[in-house]
């Protein structure tokens, strides 16, 4: 059989007409990539600036003012609590509301004009290490210029000489991993990445699996409320999640030495919120989608957000504002703060409210929408 342009033309008219067709894959074609040149080209940054810093500073005079001022010209620090106590600054560092704590002795002032170089306290929260390694290491230079105009030009000769204040000795203490373990970080994040995953992957088949197989009528056919079938679909993927977290963090105990420092009820009460808002956002999908190709492709582009915006591979702060309210309405983001609260931290219940009060909010919402788009797809 020779070559024909015209059944050519033709096959590529239908393919064309199915793809059109088929929306979501059409729609899956055109978003991905937008939406990875948009966040690789305008979200991601590996070099965070204006990290929140509280300042302990009781003297408040002009050495620690300048040195806090030096900080914020850097562009790296933001002083969002100029006078804060030290019981302040520990509550702050540990709601994960500030990155830094910059404590000045009180004495400051007095050993700077006696030519001594008393030490500056600086803590960073290394429960994520690539975000306040660039800041860190911007310190010494800080020190040095903060305090260059406060010391005097060459004596004049036949004067009394006079006491040049030294550029201060700058202590870092990274707390919460002083070492700068990568996978202290990484592998509590992966907890929340891989339900994720599988959770939402899972889930969002549970109701196309059964219009594929032609078991939806018999469904549709029982004596159940909506929110009885979606409680009987979600009821098992809530146990194999709870499985799924029992086993990553004993590999995390057991094989990584990750440090567990806070409550493991606490812990398991805040990750099975998180897993039950994962369920009901894969339900949410099985009602939108109309195949179970559809439904993984949606998964799919849900999930990849929900790395890169999250926090678990690239600073969150060091994302530009709307990138970080994106973040903020993704159930990692608010599951990643809390595990490495708790399991690095320490963090109690009143530490991770936020937490628990966004993640609980994502399961009203979440499941009020499933149902409501279950009952348009009975109609």
């Amino acid at each position: 059989m020779s070559f024909s342009p015209t059944r050519l033309r033709a096959l590529l008219r239908k393919e064309f007409i199915q793809m059109r067709r088929d929306r979501v894959t059409f729609a899956m074609m055109l978003g991905v990539p937008i939406m990875q040149l948009l966040l690789f080209g305008y979200a991601i940054n590996s070099d965070p600036r204006d990290m929140p810093a509280a300042l302990v500073a009781p003297a408040q005079d002009r050495f620690g003012r300048s040195f806090a001022a030096a900080l914020e010209n850097s562009g790296y620090y933001r002083i969002t609590h100029p006078a804060a106590s030290a019981g302040e600054a520990e509550r702050l560092i540990t709601r994960g509301e500030v990155s830094f704590v910059v404590t000045v002795p009180a004495d400051f002032g007095r050993r700077m004009q006696q030519g001594d170089r008393p030490q500056i306290l600086v803590e960073a929260d290394g429960s994520d290490p690539s975000a306040t390694s660039g800041a860190i290491a911007a310190l010494p230079r800080l020190a040095d210029s903060a305090f260059r105009r406060d010391r005097p030009a060459e004596p004049v000769q036949g004067t009394p000489e006079i006491v040049a204040p030294r550029a201060p000795e700058i202590i870092v203490h990274r707390r919460y991993n002083p070492e700068g373990v990568t996978q202290y970080n990484i592998v509590p994040g992966l907890l929340g990445v891989i339900l994720q995953m599988t959770m939402v992957m899972m889930t969002a088949m549970a109701l196309t699996r059964e219009i594929e197989r032609g078991t939806m009528e018999n469904l549709l056919a029982m004596p159940a409320t909506p929110a009885e079938i979606m409680l009987g679909k979600i009821t098992p993927f809530l146990a194999v999640g709870a499985v799924q977290v029992l086993v990553i963090l004993g590999a995390a105990w057991a094989v990584f030495d990750v440090p567990f420092v806070g409550s493991l009820g606490l812990l398991l009460a805040g990750v099975m919120v998180f897993v039950l808002a994962l369920v009901l956002l894969g339900y949410l999908i099985s009602t939108v989608a109309r195949t179970q190709m559809q439904a993984m492709q949606v998964a799919i582009f849900v999930f990849l957000p929900s790395v890169l915006l999250s926090g678990f591979m690239f600073p969150f702060r060091g994302m530009p504002g709307w990138a970080q309210a994106l973040g903020e309405v993704l159930p990692v983001t608010h599951l990643l703060r809390l595990v490495r609260g708790i399991m690095l931290k320490g963090a109690g219940f009143a530490d991770v409210a936020p937490q628990f009060a966004a993640l609980a909010a994502m399961v009203a919402v979440l499941g009020l929408l499933a149902l409501l788009r279950f009952r348009r797809t009975l109609d």
